[in-house]
């Protein structure tokens, strides 16, 4: 069963294009998306009652009474319906269709976003913010997070090969988000014509100058760090990177911004 409100008064299309019967306020939210999870707990604190185990920012949502619901990819159905939500918010790649399928034929509404550019995760996350949860105007974050990457995209200073896991090896591809941030940021990813969102690409084909000048080993999803990953390039540098400030959108974009620019 939805939340609180027995009456579905007004009908939205989510990010998919799918038609979605929210109540007139939404005052429960359970997200599966730890970036969302985020820009809620900064956003509309009071009304998110559930997260991924995955969702680690805020660091105090456990000390709020945020209830954890599993994971993004096995999520606790059960859990998440005796959280009784009005609403729970998703992520096409980050989430199952079986889940959100199984979530609304228990009466739950589903918001699903579908973000593969900087530019669409502003737009879906104002959306939501505004047109779901009925905020009267953007929150000082997005607002922020807006003016610092908007303008064209940079002409590419650095290729850039960025690993998400080893053992078999898969490195970002396109179309990403991590991608056109990256872009946005003077970074051109490469795979070595390997194309595909996440193609695998072996060690020794990325080790090699012709094909890039750096390797970015991000924390997340796969944990690389100064002991796992670097060794295994002898002909390219390689640099350690927050895994959410290449691959998380939300409060985390200001952040990112400000870090790129440094880099």
């Amino acid at each position: 069963m939805p939340g609180r409100h027995l009456r579905l008064r007004r009908t939205l299309r989510d990010d998919l294009r799918q038609d979605i019967a929210l109540p007139d306020r939404v005052d429960r939210i359970v997200s599966l998306v730890p970036s969302l999870t985020e820009a809620l707990a900064v956003t509309v604190p009071d009304r998110l009652v559930g997260a991924t185990d995955w969702c680690t920012h805020p660091a105090d949502l456990d000390a709020r009474g945020v209830g954890r619901v599993r994971g993004t990819k096995n999520p606790d159905l059960a859990a998440i319906a005796a959280l009784q939500p009005d609403l729970v918010v998703a992520n096409k790649e980050e989430n199952r269709e079986l889940d959100v399928r199984r979530l609304r034929e228990r009466g739950i509404p589903v918001w699903v976003t579908d973000i593969e550019t900087v530019p669409a995760s502003i737009t879906s996350m104002r959306r939501l913010l505004r047109e779901v949860l009925g905020l009267r105007e953007d929150p000082a974050w997005l607002a922020e997070a807006d003016r610092a990457w908007s303008g064209p995209v940079p002409a590419p200073s650095a290729r850039v090969v960025v690993p998400i896991w080893r053992d078999p090896w898969m490195v970002i591809g396109r179309p990403t988000f991590t991608a056109d941030l990256l872009a946005r940021s003077g970074f051109q990813v490469v795979t070595a014509g390997v194309t595909g969102r996440y193609p695998g690409l072996e060690p020794e084909v990325i080790d090699d100058p012709a094909l890039a000048d750096l390797v970015l080993l991000p924390d997340e999803p796969y944990v690389f760090t100064a002991a796992d990953g670097p060794e295994v390039f002898e002909r390219l540098p390689t640099r350690l990177v927050s895994g959410r400030l290449i691959t998380w959108y939300g409060p985390s974009l200001i952040e990112a911004r400000i870090s790129l620019d440094r880099s």
